[in-house]
């Protein structure tokens, strides 16, 4: 998909973004913004606990709350997301928001489901009476799947599952999108109300302005700016990782397919790293330290954490084949790109820095 067939398509399109004050959001807000998008934010007000001194949450170091029309709500609260939604009638609904940490799951369960699951029914439930609403992107997790430790990557078409809360509300999360799709905007009827819901499973995510606790990344440069070394529980996991814009790339594809041929996208989506990139935790903290040059390190820890996946990768040859969709950034650009990021000390260079990441990318895109 050409950049300036992209910008041509955006420009002007009235875009509901819920969860755009988090790490991804910041990001996708700041790229629709670029693109000329009229956006309006729906989601928490973005977490400060966990920021360094030094920095800031990437919302507010990217001074989106000027640039769009910024929403403090939660989408549990569905009359409050009720009304911002019919009041801005948007034509493409972007469902960021969620619960998104594993461990932080086996501590409130039950918040976790609520957010993630009946967030998700709140926000489609809402978008039935949308006179304009042409497309609808839910943004699921590679975790949605029953994870059997098998060592080829997941398809669309397995079987959804979840061995922790997180994993099994993301599960549910994908249930709840194709009951809302099979139930009120059909495959078969869809030249006739002309609406996309799709959704989309992505990997392990990095890149700058990610502060979220109990993330390797964020966790990483934490205990590089507080000059003591990370202590790694599980070094040979392997994860899809993925700088943020590759899955964010998928989601606008999804977007505006969805909007001009909703019978082709109005189905889930995985949007994964090339297999053979798959990457363990090791190896990929490994990267960082050579890359920050001795500023950073590790060692293994004791694993003494709730349950995780030790293998998971994603298939996203349906993606490549039908969307066009592909990885741009190499292993190295990837780490380029989030060490870059992180190891610079100003913020407005930083805010600078995101955009021109997404314009380099953008020109990986189009070689």
């Amino acid at each position: 998909m050409r950049w300036q067939t992209q910008s041509e398509f955006w420009q002007g399109r009235r875009v509901f973004l819920t969860g755009h004050t988090g790490f991804k959001g910041s990001w996708l807000a700041h790229w629709l913004l670029l693109l000329g998008a009229e956006v309006r934010g729906f989601a928490l007000t973005p977490e400060r606990r966990q920021v360094p001194e030094g920095f800031q949450p990437l919302f507010e170091e990217l001074a989106l709350s000027a640039r769009l029309d910024h929403i403090v709500g939660n989408i549990r609260d569905e009359e409050t997301l009720n009304g911002s939604l019919r009041a801005f009638n948007p034509e493409i609904v972007l469902h960021l928001a969620a619960q998104p940490l594993v461990r932080a799951s086996y501590q409130n369960p039950v918040e976790t489901f609520a957010t993630n699951v009946l967030g998700t029914a709140h926000l489609l439930n809402a978008c039935r009476s949308l006179p304009g609403l042409r497309s609808i992107v839910v943004v699921s997790s590679d975790k949605c799947y029953e994870n059997r430790e098998q060592i080829w990557a997941y398809r669309e078409t397995d079987p959804m599952g979840g061995h922790d809360p997180y994993s099994s509300s993301k599960g549910c999360t994908e249930l709840v999108t194709n009951a809302f799709r099979a139930s009120y905007f059909p495959l078969e009827h869809a030249d006739d109300h002309g609406v996309s819901i799709s959704s989309a499973r992505a990997g392990n995510v990095i890149g700058g302005g990610d502060w979220s606790e109990d993330r390797l990344i964020p966790d990483a440069m934490r205990s590089m700016l507080a000059g003591s070394p990370l202590e790694i529980r599980n070094p040979r996991a392997v994860r899809p990782w993925q700088h943020v814009l590759e899955p964010l790339q998928g989601y606008l594809t999804l977007a505006q397919k969805g909007a001009t041929d909703p019978g082709l996208v109005s189905k889930g989506w995985n949007f994964g790293p090339a297999t053979e990139e798959a990457l363990s935790v090791g190896e990929l903290v490994s990267c960082l330290e050579s890359e920050m040059r001795g500023k950073f390190s590790w060692k293994t820890g004791a694993d003494d954490g709730p349950h995780e996946a030790q293998l998971l990768t994603l298939d996203s040859t349906a993606a490549r084949t039908h969307l066009g969709w592909k990885p741009a950034l190499s292993l190295q650009s990837m780490i380029d790109f989030t060490a870059s990021w992180y190891g610079c000390h100003n913020p407005e260079q930083r805010a600078d820095m995101v955009s021109g990441q997404i314009t380099n990318y953008v020109q990986s895109l189009e070689q």
